[in-house]
């Protein structure tokens, strides 16, 4: 494992680290509302979604009625997959607005799944594809929720601004309206204008109150929307699954890749080369056996040692491999072990009552064996700390240490190479390392059952 500690590591890097050149605003957010560039993105999106969920209201309703009234013939079909086809085209469009305009990233969904090429094929493919049938669900719900959402951000945003402003206009009801101010109520002998200063204040305070608000309002309208855009636009949840799925079976795989290489050159550049030099030497002290037998003697004694390193070698190998001590005694006596050749004091506590599934044993070994070799290597720490225990269905570990601090999981750490083995199976690492430590890395692992051996 290679992950660096020490200082300069995770310094400066993103709002709410040490010398991050984040900007301080003066005004509160409340203030920078009714300004800010995210604030109109949001009301431009709700003001487009009227007129675009009309022609995707209208274009789904044409085409899917227009395709259900024609099965009775030969055209209905073609004619239902061309409505669903251009209901997945337009819904690539709301998710290209929705990314511009209000920075939500959706994938795209899953693609259209053909065992053969052909017209036919191509038809089967869309009436079969359940994106297709979200997106045209997606047509015909965001109409309704757009009218809503148009209405009330344009009725409150105007609302807002023409009362904060009121003290700028007001002059033109009595100049061209022949009225004092905005007309409160009123009958045939008695009316009430907003027209003297305290009231004129008043509407002026009342508009700031909707001005300030309306961002928020329009904000959580547009929550439904990105709702509507993740539900019905992108990806399923079986297929994200199966993506996921896919990618930790690519990991597991370059993993098992890498640890076979790993074997080989390790039996290649250690074991198996003392044994070719073991085999040369026994050979010359044969040789002289009849010749020399105090040499052959000596040649003997040498290659016994050899045979000592080459045992310890294959010994090693066969640790990093899987150990024994796990198998035999679990993780307490095997995480001890591990320990127990770490250059720093280790304390390990283990609470588990029963064992988990070998596998999740293998994987939490290693990953704290890792871990401590990181704190050998680069921590600069004296002291760590190993903790195991179970919550729920959930195997968790945590190890601890007092060194240097800044852990860095970015692309292509040690950290990040251990996180992926970890989401392989469903796990998770989450690193706390500031500068100047100290570091605490916990991972969480599926239980996988009770196990019998």
């Amino acid at each position: 494992m290679a992950t660096e500690y020490g200082q300069g590591y995770g310094l400066d890097s993103g709002p709410g680290f040490p010398g991050s050149t984040e900007r301080r605003h003066r005004l509160p957010a409340a203030l920078r509302a009714p300004v800010e560039p995210r604030t109109w993105l949001e009301l431009t999106h709700v003001l487009l979604s009227l007129p675009i969920s009309v022609l995707l209201f209208t274009y789904a309703v044409t085409m899917v009625s227009l395709g259900a009234g024609l099965l009775v013939t030969f055209l209905g079909i073609p004619v239902l997959a061309a409505g669903l086809a251009g209901c997945r085209g337009l819904g690539a469009l709301e998710r290209m607005r929705a990314r511009g305009l209000l920075g939500l990233e959706v994938a795209e969904p899953e693609p259209l799944r053909r065992n053969r090429a052909g017209a036919m094929a191509w038809m089967g493919a869309v009436l079969k594809s359940g994106a297709s049938w979200r997106a045209l669900l997606y047509a015909v719900l965001h109409l309704p929720w757009a009218v809503f959402s148009f209405v009330v951000a344009v009725n409150v945003w105007v609302l807002g601004w023409a009362l904060l402003t009121y003290p700028l206009w007001f002059w033109v009801f009595p100049v061209y309206a022949g009225e004092d101010g905005i007309q409160l109520s009123g009958d045939g002998t008695h009316r009430i204008y907003l027209d003297n200063p305290f009231e004129i204040t008043v509407t002026a305070l009342v508009g700031l109150l909707f001005t300030i608000t309306s961002p928020w309002i329009v904000r959580a309208l547009t929550m439904v929307d990105r709702l509507l855009v993740q539900g019905l636009l992108g990806p399923s949840r079986l297929a994200s699954r199966v993506v996921e799925l896919e990618s930790d079976r690519g990991v597991v795989v370059d993993t098992a890749a890498a640890d076979l290489r790993r074997i080989e050159r390790d039996l290649h550049d250690g074991a198996q080369a003392r044994l070719v030099a073991l085999a040369m030497d026994l050979g010359l002290a044969k040789e002289k056996l009849q010749v020399d037998p105090q040499a052959a003697a000596r040649m003997v004694d040498e290659a016994h040692g050899e045979v000592k390193t080459a045992l310890q070698e294959l010994r090693d190998l066969a640790r990093g491999i899987h150990p024994a001590v796990l198998t035999d005694r679990g993780l307490d006596a095997a995480l001890s072990a591990v320990a127990s050749r770490c250059t720093v004091p280790v304390r390990v506590e283990v609470d588990l009552a029963e064992r988990p599934a070998p596998a999740i044993e293998g994987i939490a070994y290693f990953t704290v064996s890792e871990l401590l070799q990181n704190v050998s290597k680069h921590a600069r720490a004296t002291w760590a700390g190993v903790e195991v225990w179970r919550t729920e269905n959930r195997l968790m570990l945590q190890v601890l240490d007092n060194g240097v601090g800044g852990a860095d999981v970015s692309e292509g750490s040690g950290l990040a190479g251990l996180a992926d083995r970890l989401d392989a199976v469903d796990g998770i690492l989450v690193v706390d390392s500031p500068a100047g430590g100290p570091t605490r890395v916990t991972a969480e692992l599926p239980w996988r059952g009770e196990h019998v051996r």
